[in-house]
């Protein structure tokens, strides 16, 4: 009867540190999800933040480009003016070709 009772005993204390071991691993599994949670909020908070900057670099450099073309109509008007008070001949507001591309040239675009 006493090794009876010993064996259930020892049974049970075997349950309830299985039931111990799970429940530490699922907690230890539940931390790590929240970390790992954190972890993927943070980067998709970084990764919109980088969309954000995109747009407005790429709404920044359509307005330098818009005003960059009213000044140059503006200029063009201004010269037109100029040549109808003096009647002189057009004037080609187009490259002659003699740009200048800053120490590059296009043949790095040519395909391969």
């Amino acid at each position: 009867m006493q090794k009876n009772q010993a064996l259930a005993q020892t049974e049970m204390q075997l349950e309830q540190a299985k039931s111990q071991l799970d429940m530490q691993k699922m907690q230890q599994e539940a931390e790590l999800k929240k970390e790992l949670m954190q972890l993927e909020f943070q980067m998709n908070m970084q990764l919109k933040q980088m969309e954000v900057e995109a747009l407005k670099g790429k709404e920044k450099e359509k307005e330098d480009r818009k005003d960059k073309r009213i000044k140059m109509e503006g200029t063009q008007q201004s010269e037109m003016i100029e040549q109808r008070k003096k009647d002189t001949g057009s004037k080609n507001f187009e490259s002659a070709g003699f740009d200048n591309l800053g120490g590059f040239g296009l043949e790095q675009f040519e395909p391969r």
